[in-house]
């Protein structure tokens, strides 16, 4: 069997050979005609140098704006496209072709009850062959810890994804316990649709965020001061302001003074799907793995026959998990600074409370039993936060 196996790689690595000599041989040609036309080009060019200096003036001067306002319009094309960056500036005629990315449907029944059972594990198998280019190579395939598929290190590098630092922190991590992210799974706005995504875009261009720049603390404050005044009709209050920028401090946990674009997407994409996605549609994203690892965690918290959690041991479990996942550093940054999500905290609420009541809101909430299937869906959302592979904090954790 297994040397019947053997032949068969062997007859699909040869033809796969016959495909890449094609293309070579094509692209052969393609230079040859690119060439001439190189050639026809520069007669263009002698002809244009002939014109009045007039003309030459107006045309660098016209040049730069052309170019900008091109740059942009790319960049929003690479944003709707789910590409995200640009990749790196690699040798076009020896770059693998890049995938295409098939942005999600709502489906009629997205928001009913999914039945997940506690005690049968999926375990779901990666898969055999590198998903770029089709081909077993054993120990050199780098896996998904969220999905199944694997890659070589040197398609994704070919692919032009991922840079330097990326490819090896893949290569440092993607067999550890942690694990590594695949260019799919990290980039969480790929889970938008292409009218969530559109009401993003909106609100991005109103603002003027030009995609895959950097973000300063004023820039962002600019921004949340924008959406309330749209949302809400109000500006930002003193302590709203004030949880922008820890907001802000989670995102660059390496304070370099700014927030990269792609952390900036994942927060505000999670942001969307939170803001028009039902906890039932946020666990059908789940993938396999992801659901037994959240299986692992409500294991371990459960004691007793009725299979139940209290709401404290909720939170600190969604804590705990996502700490194994990002630096430990960073995860201390943005518990500790940004404030409460639930309803019945002062940080989202304008009433005053006593702190009596508040302790009392608080133990009643946190004694509240909840069930497996209550947790996963509570879960769901710092579940698909914790996917990129950046150690910046894309969403407020639970107190």
């Amino acid at each position: 069997m297994g040397v019947l196996m053997s032949k068969k790689q062997q007859v699909e690595k040869v033809q796969k050979c016959s495909a890449v000599v094609s293309a070579f041989q094509a692209g052969i040609k393609d230079r040859a005609v690119k060439q001439t036309d190189a050639e026809v080009g520069e007669g263009e060019e002698d002809v244009r140098t002939s014109a009045g200096p007039n003309d030459k003036n107006t045309e660098e001067a016209s040049a730069p704006v052309r170019d900008e306002c091109k740059v942009n319009q790319e960049a929003w094309s690479r944003l709707r496209d789910g590409k995200g960056v640009e990749p790196e500036d690699l040798d076009k005629s020896h770059q693998l072709t890049p995938p295409a990315f098939v942005r999600p449907k709502r489906e009629p029944d997205d928001d009913q009850p999914v039945e997940v059972d506690l005690e049968n594990k999926e375990q779901p198998p990666s898969d055999e062959m590198c998903d770029v280019c089709e081909v077993w190579t054993a120990d050199d395939l780098y896996p998904c810890r969220i999905c199944t598929r694997v890659f070589h290190d040197g398609c994704l590098r070919e692919l032009g994804y991922l840079r330097t630092e990326a490819l090896q922190e893949m290569r440092d991590t993607a067999h550890t316990v942690t694990g590594w992210s695949c260019y799919y799974c990290d980039n969480v706005n790929l889970l938008l649709t292409e009218e969530e995504l559109y009401s993003l875009m909106e609100t991005f261009k109103q603002c003027k965020i030009i995609p895959e720049s950097c973000l300063v603390s004023d820039e962002l404050l600019q921004y949340r001061h924008f959406v309330s005044k749209q949302q809400f009709d109000k500006d930002l209050s003193d302590e709203q302001e004030e949880e922008v920028l820890a907001q802000f401090a989670s995102l660059d946990p390496e304070k370099k003074g700014h927030i990269e674009w792609s952390d900036f997407l994942y927060f505000e994409s999670l942001a969307v799907l939170r803001k028009f996605r039902t906890e039932n549609s946020l666990v059908r994203l789940l993938s396999a793995k992801e659901r037994d690892k959240a299986r692992a965690v409500f294991q371990g918290l459960v004691m007793d026959k009725d299979s139940v959690i209290t709401r404290a041991e909720c939170r600190q479990a969604q804590q705990s998990w996502f700490h194994k996942l990002k630096d430990p550093q960073s995860c201390n940054v943005s518990i500790s600074h940004v404030g409460p999500i639930c309803e019945s905290s002062p940080a989202s609420s304008g009433s005053e409370r006593s702190k009596t009541d508040e302790n009392r809101i608080n133990t009643n909430s946190s004694n509240r039993p909840l069930t497996w299937a209550d947790f996963l869906r509570e879960s769901a959302i710092y579940i698909l936060a914790a996917r990129p592979n950046s150690s910046a904090m894309h969403i407020r954790m639970p107190l």
